[in-house]
C-alpha cells in the first residue's frame, strides 16, 4: 500500500499525520511518499520524519521529490495539507478585505478571505486530481485537509472525479468542550454532529442515555473560562439553541452579526488566544510558526523521536479511516461528504459533515434528516456562497466570484456593491500569479484600477485586534522563560 503527502512541507500535519498511521501495526509496511513545490521545507519535514522511522526501527524510506505524479504513481490513498499561495498569498487575504472593513479572524473558509482562498487552491488541486487519476490506483481516495475544506472537497467530487473526503478537528475539539462545561468524561458523552464543515451543530448530547442539549446553555453561561472566550459560540447556542463546532473567532466571521462595527467586535472577541478571534490572528501564528521553525529545526534533529504508539495517536480522523479500510476495524466519526440526501434539508449536492462509519465494507454514512430550521438555514447561506465560489474557480467566472462576495454573509453586511467590485478586483490583481485562470478578468481588473475614480479606502488600518507579528528573538525568549 502507498500514502502519499501533497503539501508534506506542512510539518504541522504532515508529521503528526504520518505517527498515527505508522502507530497501527498493520500499516507499518506502507509505502509513503512526500511531494511539495518548496523543496527547501520539504527536505527538513522529510529528514525529521525519517528519523522518527528509523528511531521506531521500521523499514521505511520516504519517497520525497518535488515531483508530484512521481509521488502520486500507484497511490492508493493521497493526503491532501497543502495552502495553495503559502503565507504570502494568505496576507492578501486578510489586508487587501480589512482596507474595506472586513475583519477577519482566519480567513480560510468563507469571508472574502475564504473564497480567494478556494479560487487558488481549486485551481491546483483540480490538477492533482488530474494527476490521481492518471497514475495512482484507481480506486485512489483522497483525505482533504485542505481548506475551504467544504469547498475543495466539492470541486474534487465533482469536478476532480476523485473520490475525496473532507477532515476537520472541529467536531472533536467542541466534543471536549461540552465534556468540560457538563463535568463529565469525553468518553461517557455521545454526541452527534451536522451540519457543514465549520458550521457543525451538536444535534445530540447524550449522557448516559439522558439528552443533555437543554442544559448546555447554561453551562456554557456560568463556566469560568469559555464564558469569556466563547461568547458568538454562546450566543448562537442562546439564539439557535445548539451549539456549533467552531472556535469562537472562525464563527465569528461566518455569519453577520459580530464583525460588522468597529465599536462592538470586541464585545464579542477575546485575545487570550488567537483562536478566539483576534484580528488575523491565524495569519500572525502561522507567520511566527513558520520562521520559529526555520530557527530551531536544528532542536528539533536532536530532541526525542516521536513514538509510535497505537494508544497515543492524535484525534485525526485520517489514520482510523485508512486503518478501518485496510484491516476491517470500525471507527465511528464525522466526516465531509457529498450530501446525496443525508441532511435533508440541505442541498443534495453540497458537502455536509456527518457521522459516518468505516470498516472493510467502505465509509458508509447514515441518513440525518433535517437540521433544526435555524442551523439549516444559517448552513444554506454560506452553501450559496460555496456553490457560487466552487463554479466561479473552475470555471474562471468573474461574474460568479463577484456574486459570492456578495453574498457572503459577513461581506455583504460591511460592503456595499461597488466596494465589493473593487475589493474583488484588488484581490485578482494581487493575487495574480496564483489564479491562472482568470487571465482575462485580472487584465480589465487593472485597467479598471488605472483608469477610474477609486472609492477611498483605509489603507493602513490594521482591524479592531490586530497583534504584532513576534520575532524570532522573541519567541525565543518567551521559550526560555517558560522553560
Amino acid at each position: 500500500m502507498k500514502i502519499t503527502f501533497i503539501g508534506a512541507g506542512s510539518i504541522g500535519f504532515t508529521r503528526k499525520l504520518l505517527k498515527d498511521i505508522l502507530s497501527v501495526e498493520e500499516l507499518q509496511d506502507t509505502q509513503i511518499a512526500f511531494t511539495d513545490i518548496n523543496a527547501h521545507n520539504l527536505e527538513m519535514v522529510t529528514q525529521l520524519c525519517q528519523r522518527d522511522i528509523d528511531a521506531n526501527h521500521l523499514n521505511i524510506r520516504i519517497q520525497s521529490t518535488i515531483h508530484r505524479r512521481e509521488a502520486l504513481e500507484k497511490a492508493d490513498y493521497v493526503v491532501n495539507v497543502v495552502r495553495i499561495g503559502g503565507l504570502e498569498a494568505f496576507e492578501k487575504d486578510v489586508d487587501i478585505p480589512l482596507r474595506y472593513g472586513v475583519d477577519q479572524c482566519v480567513g480560510d473558509t468563507l469571508c472574502a478571505g475564504g473564497i480567494m482562498y478556494g479560487q487558488r487552491g481549486i485551481a491546483a488541486i483540480l490538477e492533482f486530481c488530474k494527476d490521481i487519476r492518471e497514475v495512482s490506483n484507481p480506486d485512489c481516495i483522497m483525505l482533504n485537509y485542505a481548506n475551504p475544506n467544504a469547498m475543495v472537497t466539492w470541486a474534487c467530487n465533482k469536478y476532480g472525479k476523485v473520490k475525496t473526503i473532507g477532515l476537520c478537528h472541529g467536531v472533536q475539539h467542541g466534543h471536549q468542550q461540552i465534556a468540560n462545561v457538563l463535568g463529565v468524561k469525553k468518553s461517557e458523552l455521545d454526541i452527534i454532529c451536522a451540519g457543514i464543515n465549520h458550521q457543525t451543530w451538536y444535534i445530540q448530547v447524550r449522557y448516559k442515555g439522558q439528552d443533555m442539549t437543554g442544559k448546555l446553555l447554561e453551562a456554557f453561561e456560568t463556566h469560568e473560562e469559555y464564558s469569556k472566550t466563547e461568547k458568538v459560540r454562546i450566543d448562537m447556542l442562546r439564539r439557535f439553541g445548539y451549539y456549533s463546532t467552531e472556535s469562537n473567532g472562525h464563527l465569528s466571521e461566518y455569519v453577520p452579526w459580530y464583525r460588522k462595527r468597529d465599536d462592538e467586535i470586541m464585545d464579542w472577541i477575546d485575545l487570550s488566544d488567537w483562536i478566539n478571534g483576534e484580528t488575523g490572528g491565524y495569519l500572525r501564528v502561522c507567520t511566527e510558526g513558520r520562521n520559529w521553525f526555520e530557527t530551531d529545526f536544528p532542536n528539533w534533529m536532536t530532541g526525542e523521536p516521536e513514538v509510535y504508539d497505537y494508544s497515543t495517536r492524535s484525534e485525526e480522523h485520517g489514520s482510523y479511516i485508512i486503518e478501518g479500510l485496510e484491516t476491517g476495524r470500525v471507527y465511528r466519526g464525522h466526516f465531509n461528504v457529498v450530501n446525496h440526501g443525508t441532511i435533508t434539508n440541505l442541498p443534495t449536492d453540497a458537502i455536509v459533515e456527518v457521522p459516518g462509519y468505516v470498516d472493510a465494507n467502505g465509509i458508509n454514512i447514515p441518513i440525518v434528516g433535517d437540521l433544526p430550521l435555524g442551523c439549516a438555514a444559517v448552513c444554506n447561506a454560506s452553501i450559496s456562497v460555496q456553490r457560487l465560489a466552487v463554479e466561479a474557480a473552475v470555471h474562471g467566472d468573474e461574474q460568479l466570484l463577484r456574486q459570492a462576495m456578495m453574498m457572503d454573509p459577513l461581506v455583504g453586511t460591511v460592503c456595499n456593491p461597488p466596494e465589493i467590485w473593487q475589493m474583488t478586483d484588488e484581490m485578482l490583481i494581487e493575487e495574480e500569479q496564483w489564479l491562472p485562470q482568470y487571465d482575462k478578468a485580472i487584465d480589465e481588473a487593472k485597467k479598471r484600477m488605472k483608469n477610474k475614480a477609486l472609492i477611498p479606502t483605509r489603507k493602513d488600518y490594521k482591524g479592531v485586534a490586530r497583534l504584532k507579528i513576534k520575532s524570532v528573538e522573541e519567541i525565543a525568549e518567551e521559550k526560555k522563560t517558560a522553560d
